[in-house]
């Protein structure tokens, strides 16, 4: 929902609702959200969409995130861009979503970003509480790296961390932290799962030659790279136009042999394995 406010056809609650209520019939469900898209106004554009149709919400799951503070709601002296994870100012983020959100609960709650000052003891009491005040259903990490992931889960039931993942940033996929993330229980969600589309012209063109050769379209194609990983990353599509969504659905059966893999992989990098 990072880009919701940038959509004209969706202005009105009531646009969206009718957006959200076709995505819910077509087996899309969750949703992505963070307290600092469009400042606040992704949530409460969404929330009162909600408001128009409350018996939506028990179909749909509800991602927040936050731990981002943008430079220009730092209220110090210095006016830096920063990360917050004390107990009190995210179980204020919490509520704020919740309240913007019109709801009574997120149904996944994860850290935005790994904060370098993040007392592991406070977190967990902060986040254990919200998930035993029914505020919060189950928790996860945004574009942590593994020993992040390793320590937190000491103390909180971590089920996922939010990683940018496609066919144009695929270091964790040859590193062994996708490996590892699967080993560790978590499930891994992909944002950007398109490369911002920015597809370089070699890549573009193999992505075009495989789709060609299975009858399928260039982004059906990259979404199908992500799926044949290990565990399954999950793509978080960053387009709320409904084409781009009916093109991904329209492809989520497809699959990719070995060969195919490899040779999209090897057109991003720009190189042969060893």
């Amino acid at each position: 929902m990072m880009r919701l406010m940038q959509y004209p056809e969706l202005a009105q609650p009531r646009a969206l609702l009718s957006f959200l209520e076709r995505c819910v019939e077509r087996g899309v469900s969750a949703f992505d959200h963070a307290d600092i898209y469009g400042s606040g106004e992704c949530e409460a554009h969404f929330g009162a969409a909600l408001k128009l149709q409350p018996a939506l919400r028990q179909q749909i799951q509800l991602i927040g995130k936050a731990d981002i503070v943008p430079a220009t709601q730092d209220r110090s002296r210095w006016q830096v861009k920063h990360y917050n994870t004390q107990a009190a100012y995210l179980t204020e983020a919490v509520n704020g979503s919740l309240k913007r959100l019109g709801v009574e609960r997120l149904d996944g709650f994860l850290l935005h970003r790994p904060d370098p000052l993040l007392q592991i003891d406070e977190v967990a009491r902060a986040l254990n509480d919200l998930v035993g005040s029914g505020k919060v259903g189950w928790l996860g990490v945004s574009n942590a790296e593994l020993l992040h992931c390793q320590t937190l889960a000491r103390e909180l039931p971590l089920r996922c961390n939010q990683i940018e993942l496609s066919l144009q940033a695929q270091e964790t996929v040859w590193d062994g932290r996708l490996h590892a993330m699967e080993s560790e229980g978590l499930h891994v969600l992909a944002w950007s799962p398109m490369g911002g589309g920015r597809f370089g012209a070699n890549l573009q063109q193999a992505l075009e030659e495989v789709g060609a050769a299975l009858g399928a379209t260039a982004n059906q194609v990259a979404l199908a790279w992500l799926r044949k990983l290990p565990g399954k990353p999950v793509p978080i599509l960053g387009s709320l136009r409904w084409e781009r969504i009916e093109e991904a659905l329209q492809g989520a059966e497809l699959r990719l042999d070995t060969q195919a893999w490899f040779y999209l992989a090897q057109a991003a990098r720009g190189h042969e394995v060893a």
